[in-house]
Formats: C-alpha cells, sequence, structure tokens
C-alpha cells in the first residue's frame, strides 16, 4: 500500500489523468483514515480492558472485605454475648485482615476508575473521516 500521495502531475496531463490522480489519493487518504481509526479502537479498547480488568480485581477484594467484616463481626458479637470461649483476639485479628482487603480494594477501584476516564469514547478519526464530503464539495466542514 502506498503511504504518501503520488507524484505530481505532468504539465502537459490530460483531465483523465488528473481525475485518476485525485481518484488514488483520495482512495489512499479514506484507506489510511480507516487504518488509523482501527488503531484507535484498538489502543481504546486495551485501556478500557485495564480498567476493567482492575475493578473486577476490586470486586474480589471487596468480596473478600465482607467475609472478614462478616467473621470480625461474628467473633466480636460472640466475645460480647459471652457464648462459650470465644476469643476476642481473633475477632481483632479477621477485623484487622478485612481492612488490609478494604484498602486493596479501594486502591484497585480507584486506579481502574482512572483508566476508564482516560479511555476516550469515540477515536477522533470518526471526526476527521466525516468531514471528507465537506472537503470534496469544496465546504467548511460542518
Amino acid at each position: 500500500m502506498t503511504t504518501g500521495p503520488t507524484t505530481p502531475p505532468a504539465p502537459d496531463a490530460s483531465v483523465g489523468e488528473l481525475l485518476g490522480d485525485v481518484t488514488k489519493d483520495l482512495s489512499l487518504l479514506i484507506r489510511q483514515e480507516f487504518e488509523l481509526a482501527k488503531a484507535e479502537t484498538q489502543q481504546s479498547a486495551k485501556k478500557a480492558g485495564a480498567g476493567a480488568g482492575m475493578l473486577g480485581g476490586a470486586a474480589w477484594a471487596a468480596s473478600f472485605l465482607v467475609l472478614f467484616l462478616s467473621l470480625a463481626l461474628w467473633w466480636a458479637l460472640g466475645a460480647w454475648i459471652g457464648a462459650g470461649d470465644a476469643q476476642p483476639a481473633l475477632g481483632w485479628s479477621a477485623l484487622i485482615v478485612a481492612v488490609l482487603w478494604g484498602a486493596v480494594a479501594a486502591v484497585l477501584a480507584l486506579k481502574g476508575k482512572k483508566e476508564l476516564e482516560k479511555t476516550p469514547g469515540l477515536p477522533r478519526t470518526a471526526d476527521t473521516m466525516k468531514k471528507i464530503p465537506d472537503a470534496l464539495k469544496g465546504q467548511e466542514p460542518s
């Protein structure tokens, strides 16, 4: 595939040759714009995937947070009510683990949100492609 404009036409080129050159250049421009749009879309998808993966990790860590908070509450209530030989130290250790999982979930959620905010919506090339028909008519882009 040609990557640059065609060579300038000869001074004595016919109208047919000039139209042929314009058609080739226009075809090349449209192909290049499509390739650029495809590359921008792939880049956006990669960023969105990374952000979604981090949010998934945050959800996984949050499930551990709920588990350990539940265990801590269970042990604390057992000690408070005095059911059997409940050991309050076990309740506090479960609470510490739950807080650690909460920190992991918070960090992953913030990083995931930041990645998703960096991801652009539609590629900018889509806007450029919309301007081609107006440019062909000699009009200002709308």
